[in-house]
């Protein structure tokens, strides 16, 4: 299937409202298929748009997938990485919500189905999207998220942190991929964050941990290390991010096939 790329720009519903930009791949509209092709949102980690967004957006597109990868931190200015990242979170919660309406306003685009992933910061995002307190806030007149694949999104903090609670989710399912060596959490702690939630939450909740991935794993580039007051769970110190080949293709895979039942791709 043919896909087309364009460059697009949206308001949010953020006090006060901000533009954020993103690259749009839509399939060509002479070929989507009756009801509209699924989509997918894809929100970067702290230090912006990288390698990890365009890595499965390929993947997605050729399985028939749209996609909108955003940049949350040129809405902010011109700073650039982490240095550059909102005060927290919910900060850019509209950012999400307001991709999504752009999405369910695209021909190309089936509203009912649409997704979001994230990367770290991302996966935050992505995480609390999938509650009902957020959804009902922020959706607006339309659907909500059809899936949630969330990539190392700092599980020590869910239902630890306020604000931070992970329960009355929306009934959409949740994909959460981590590394066992990341310096943001235990080796086994999305295994204490899935005993945390309540059985209702944890049968939407799909859990895979790489034990040799630390955080970022997925990302293509040289081995860096970043120092970040949220790691160590919560104690501050240094992360390092290495690329394991291994482990990202096999978190690729794993969300084509969640994104198969969840969105029916």
């Amino acid at each position: 299937m043919p896909f087309v790329t364009s460059y697009i720009a949206y308001r949010t519903a953020a006090d006060p409202p901000l533009t954020v930009a993103g690259k749009l791949r839509v399939p060509d509209l002479a070929e989507t298929p009756a009801g509209g092709a699924p989509a997918m949102l894809v929100c970067h980690g702290s230090g912006g748009v990288d390698q990890r967004g365009e890595f499965y957006i390929a993947a997605l597109n050729a399985a028939g997938i749209a996609t909108l990868e955003i940049d949350m931190w040129a809405a902010r200015g011109t700073g650039r990485g982490a240095g550059a990242r909102a005060r927290s979170v919910p900060e850019t919660l509209p950012d999400a919500f307001g991709a999504l309406a752009f999405l369910r306003a695209q021909p190309e685009i089936d509203p009912a189905r649409i997704g979001i992933m994230g990367f770290s910061w991302g996966g935050v995002v992505t995480l609390l999207s999938a509650t009902r307190r957020v959804s009902e806030a922020m959706r607006g007149d339309g659907a909500g998220f059809a899936a949630h694949a969330a990539f190392y999104p700092v599980v020590w903090a869910y239902n630890v942190v306020p604000g931070m609670e992970l329960e009355g989710l929306t009934g959409a399912p949740v994909l959460i991929q981590c590394g066992g060596a990341d310096a943001y959490d235990d080796p086994d702690g999305l295994d204490q964050l899935m005993a945390r939630l309540s059985p209702q939450t944890r049968a939407l909740v799909t859990p895979i941990t790489y034990p040799a991935a630390t955080h970022a794993f997925d990302r293509d580039a040289p081995e860096v290390v970043i120092t970040d007051p949220f790691a160590h769970k919560g104690a501050g110190g240094e992360v390092r991010f290495t690329f394991n080949r291994e482990a990202a293709e096999a978190a690729r895979g794993e969300l084509l096939r969640f994104l198969a039942g969840a969105l029916g791709t």
